[in-house]
């Protein structure tokens, strides 16, 4: 792919390296799917609508989580034990207290402290012995091993060691019943008490600690003799002064202290409310009186409710709105009746028996009067009971009971309110508005005049060229509107390809010129073309003294090609490309157009496996891209002037089919769009940057703003979306102001104009401010509808494109004419 030394001026002793789209991961993957849509022609797309939105998968992301929640639900159940003994407590019943003259607890006999020093002594010993601290690791370590799993063997369990543990009848040291029972005796006799550990199979002497814990324990008293149950209380906080301790003396008031207390406001207000009801008088609140009751019974005594009162107080409907619960809505009315109704209806309301057989054979709601059957009395006493009057009653009753009604408030919100306040078109000058210039592409009078299909202005503003379908690039001057000259190119398209049968006099074989544009370099001076399979680099021949020599040098690699692949490096581009310069014909139309000489015509042809829809420069003017939509992963190539070079930066073709690419003026960036997204690729990291989603169903053309943050896209369903590249991935702003297909969109180069072309036969002109603040947003005004060209076939205007001085627009359309809007 195109490497580092695409933005520098010394370019000539960098390495190129070759970038694969298949390390790019699977950002390009997720999309295969989403950018192969059907090969219509884009003609048909000129009555289509606005496309759809993208589907949202969050509701299926939602159903997926609680899938897996409800599959994660345990089915383990618990086993309620019921079978088990219940053991009644016993609590410890508390034993009274004896009490000395000054009040306090006198302890009792068996928790009298106890001043035998030796006793103490042993109590406060702590020897550590302990089973659990075994220091020479011969103790069992078996856990909660059960030990009758232990029976058949002679051991009982394993040290830390790993040695077995042996029991005492294996050693044969624990004797029988008898011995262990003259044991007993003996050591009872010499004050020796021992307990049995069947964890090791041993018997363990007890101490004199643990006698004297074991005696205190079973006395009732603390296992500790100078533990006192009953300390004196001492009153550590009331009994301190706190002005004199200074306790909380550096706590401030609390905020709620200076300010009116909330619940003495409701309170008054409840006061206040009951005041204004007459619930209770201001004797009451004073004290005079203390039951409301006795007051209402005194009233109810002289006979003051019997004073006149209005029976109609005309406010019935405001005490429906003040009542509780859902606000009150009136049923509709019924609709009046007419003359069908009538008992004495018109002629023409009667029905005839074949449309009583009609209405018998439909529906109810079908027929004309419903139920009703019109009929003629001679007078109303002759009018008997309406025998469906309790159906209708009834369905009456239904439907004001079933269905719902809802009051819906009319919102008086003036409409010009809502539209956003914008600047006067007067106000936005300068922009171009009337049609100036005229420029006739010669023909023959007996034939339609050839479509102009491309345009593209000279750096200076003093040249400008066209491509027409007959296959010929035509230079004019801006300033005269004379014609300097005319190359057929589409005879080089021919040439190039092997046929079994040329026609080069046929003119249904000429190929049309499918784009074309200047070399944005001023001193550099060529253009390039789009015919057929081929991309042609043709000298304009009007370079200066200083840009003569420039732009023949720039011009020397590709015209010394011969027809082989020699200079292309890449072994995938050298496949899809060929080199091949053009033959230098000593005749009018290869004369240098400017007094300095130079090189004047095609140079070089780079012949191409599938047609060229779209060719683009760098701003820099040595590189510059070809499009091949048909041509797979081949569709995009990068060529390399100087060099005569090319590249394929794709090894596979995995968005579809690619409409256009462009450069970014400032860095090294690619924008590659296929016909719903447009990818941005960095050149030097040889990866994807960003992905933008157009929500176009097929996009015909793309320009990049001169600061490069902005980009817009024009697509065949009458839409040009902006997208900002700081904000989002989504478009900024998408305009439908053209009946049909949008085929060319651009920016001016100077002046904030922004302008979009479309079949319909008229271009839009915009004002677009993009401010430097990143916290104000583009302005994008409507200023200006441009009509002037004639629909051929459908098709309008092609193309166009602006003065990159002056606020002028060159447009071309299918009419085979050229117009200059300046502004006058």
């Amino acid at each position: 792919m195109v490497v580092v030394d695409m933005l520098d001026d010394d370019d000539d002793d960098e390495e190129e390296e070759e970038y694969d789209s298949d390390d790019q991961g699977s950002d390009e993957d997720d999309d295969d799917d989403d950018d192969e849509d059907s090969d219509d022609d884009g003609e048909g797309f000129e009555d289509q609508g606005s496309s759809d939105d993208e589907d949202d998968i969050l509701e299926d992301q939602i159903k997926k989580a609680k899938a897996e929640d409800d599959g994660d639900e345990s089915q383990d159940e618990l086993e309620l034990v019921e079978d088990f003994e219940t053991v009644p407590r016993v609590f410890a019943k508390a034993k009274p207290l004896k009490r000395n003259k000054d009040g306090k607890v006198v302890p009792s006999e068996s928790e009298e402290k106890v001043d035998n020093p030796e006793i103490s002594k042993l109590v406060h010993t702590d020897d550590l012995s302990s089973d659990d601290e075994d220091f020479e690791g011969t103790g069992n370590r078996i856990g909660r091993v059960p030990l009758h799993w232990y029976d058949e063997y002679d051991h009982i369990g394993y040290d830390v060691h790993g040695g077995k543990v042996i029991k005492q009848a294996a050693k044969g040291e624990g004797g029988d019943l008898l011995d262990q029972a003259l044991q007993n005796e003996r050591d009872l006799e010499k004050k020796k008490y021992t307990v049995y550990d069947a964890l090791n199979d041993k018997d363990v002497q007890l101490t004199d600690r643990q006698l004297e814990l074991i005696r205190r324990v079973q006395a009732g008293a603390f296992a500790h003799p100078e533990h006192d149950a009953n300390p004196d209380y001492i009153d550590y906080f009331s009994g301190v002064d706190r002005q004199i301790s200074g306790l909380n003396s550096n706590r401030h008031e609390l905020k709620a202290r200076f300010q009116p207390s909330k619940f003495e406001k409701m309170l008054v207000k409840r006061m206040l409310h009951k005041l204004e009801k007459g619930d209770i008088t201001m004797d009451y609140l004073t004290g005079k009186v203390k039951d409301m009751n006795d007051v209402k019974r005194k009233v109810k005594k002289e006979g003051e409710n019997d004073k006149p009162f209005m029976m109609w107080k005309g406010d019935e409907e405001d005490e429906l709105n003040y009542r509780k619960g859902p606000q009150h809505i009136a049923a509709p009315k019924l609709p009046p009746p007419t003359h069908a109704e009538s008992y004495n209806p018109p002629e023409e309301y009667l029905p005839t028996e074949e449309e009583l057989k009609e209405w018998e054979e439909m529906e109810v709601k079908d027929r004309p009067h419903g139920l009703l059957v019109p009929k003629k009395f001679p007078n109303l006493r002759s009018v008997g009971a309406y025998e469906h009057a309790v159906r209708e009653r009834f369905e009456r009753c239904l439907d004001l009971y079933l269905c719902p009604r809802v009051l819906k408030r009319r919102l008086n919100i003036d409409p010009e309110s809502l539209v956003p306040s914008l600047p006067k078109a007067s106000d936005l000058r300068p922009f171009p508005t009337s049609n100036c210039i005229e420029y006739d592409t010669p023909h023959d009078k007996n034939e339609d005049a050839p479509m102009i299909r491309c345009l593209s202005v000279s750096p200076d503003g003093q040249f400008f060229a066209s491509g027409a379908s007959d296959g010929h690039v035509r230079l004019w001057e801006v300033q005269t509107g004379r014609l300097l000259k005319s190359w057929n190119i589409s005879k080089i398209a021919e040439n190039g390809e092997k046929q079994e049968k040329q026609q080069e006099d046929d003119e249904s074989q000429c190929k049309p010129v499918v784009a074309l544009e200047w070399n944005p370099n001023g001193s550099h001076h060529c253009l390039l073309a789009a015919v057929g399979k081929c991309a042609v680099v043709i000298a304009t021949g009007t370079a200066g003294s200083s840009d003569a020599e420039l732009s023949d040098a720039l011009l020397s690699a590709g015209a010394a090609c011969k027809g082989t692949s020699g200079n292309v490096k890449n072994v995938k581009a050298a496949k899809a490309v060929n080199w091949q310069a053009c033959p230098n014909d000593d005749n009018a139309s290869n004369s240098s157009v400017s007094a300095f000489g130079g090189t004047c015509g095609p140079v070089v042809a780079l012949r191409t496996t599938r047609e060229v829809t779209c060719v683009k420069w760098h701003k820099k003017g040595d590189y510059f891209v070809t499009v091949s939509p048909k041509a797979g992963a081949a569709s995009v190539l990068i060529h390399q002037l100087s060099k005569a070079n090319s590249q394929q930066p794709f090894s596979k073709n995995k968005g579809g089919e690619i409409q256009c690419a462009c450069f970014h003026p400032t860095k090294p960036f690619l924008f590659v769009a296929s016909k719903q997204h447009i990818r941005i690729y960095h050149l030097v990291k040889q990866a994807m940057v960003k992905r933008l989603l157009s929500g176009c169903r097929w996009i015909s053309t793309i320009d990049v703003h001169s600061s490069g943050d902005h980009v817009i896209v024009g697509s065949l369903d009458r839409r040009m979306v902006w997208f900002d590249l700081d904000l989002s991935s989504t478009p900024y702003k998408t305009l439908k102001y053209h009946e049909k297909a949008l085929r060319c969109v651009g920016f001016h180069s100077r002046y904030p104009l922004m302008a979009s072309a479309s079949d319909d036969g008229s271009v839009h002109v915009f004002h677009s401010m993009v401010y430097s603040d990143l916290m104000r947003n583009p302005l994008i005004v409507p200023v200006k509808i441009l009509k002037g060209h004639n629909v051929v076939k459908k098709i309008g205007v092609l193309s166009f494109a602006f003065h990159p001085t002056q606020p002028w627009l060159f447009s071309a359309g299918a009419d085979g004419k050229i117009h200059l809007y300046q502004d006058i």
